[in-house]
């Protein structure tokens, strides 16, 4: 792949990992994909062929880059599929955490890119997983983006509804206070209440997520959290 491919790319997921509980992700630089070689560069590239003959010739499936990234992160970074998929196949642990404690799941939650997702599940990442500086989930993550399609995805792996992280908050509890009552976070905290996150779950000031939508005046989400 072209260096200016990926570098646009690279900016992309940078802007979009710049809000709130999720600015502490880091996706690889355009210096550090330039900079790569064998497994990472081949990562980077989505070269599944050169994979293979690397990982022949010894190289390690779970080498880390500066930042504690694998290959099979880069690859999740940049959705290089195939390549996630060979490096999987050459041992890669699809549950690795880089030096920020994100794994593939969460790199694909916060990137709201459900395809990538879907795959990660598929090649045994643990959608349970506490991940991140936050001792948080993907779960958390998505909802706090309002990524309601992964948000989905990841209830029906069995990601934890009632986990708290250690800002005090559940995964309702951000979709209530960080999305400015969108459409999004709108459809997220359904699916969460349908799902049956805990609504009594309150914040370290002791609101509610329904006393949270209520002083900010988001009639969508109230009406969501008043249902019996």
């Amino acid at each position: 792949m072209r260096l200016t491919s990926v570098t646009a790319l690279l900016a992309g997921l940078a802007l979009g990992a710049m809000t709130g509980t999720a600015a502490a992700q880091t996706p690889p630089s355009a210096a550090e994909v330039a900079a790569y070689r064998g497994l990472h560069a081949a990562a980077a590239g989505g070269d599944a062929a050169a994979i293979r003959r690397l990982k022949q010739a010894g190289a390690d499936a779970n080498a880390r880059d500066a930042a504690g990234r694998t290959p099979l992160h880069v690859a999740a970074f940049l959705a290089r599929h195939e390549a996630m998929r060979a490096l999987v196949e050459a041992g890669a642990d699809p549950r690795a955490l880089e030096h920020r404690h994100y794994d593939i799941v969460t790199i694909a939650a916060v990137a709201d890119d459900v395809a990538t997702l879907k795959l990660a599940l598929a090649l045994g990442a643990d959608a349970r997983a506490i991940t991140s500086p936050y001792d948080g989930t993907a779960l958390i993550a998505a909802a706090h983006l309002g990524h309601d399609g992964v948000v989905r995805d990841l209830i029906k792996a069995g990601a934890p509804l009632d986990h708290v992280n250690n800002l005090g908050w559940t995964a309702l509890i951000e979709a209530v206070i960080l999305g400015r009552g969108g459409p999004r976070h709108v459809a997220t905290v359904k699916a969460l209440v349908e799902a049956g996150a805990r609504r009594d779950l309150a914040d370290r000031q002791g609101r509610t997520p329904l006393d949270l939508a209520r002083a900010r005046g988001y009639q969508a989400m109230v009406e969501i959290l008043e249902r019996r």
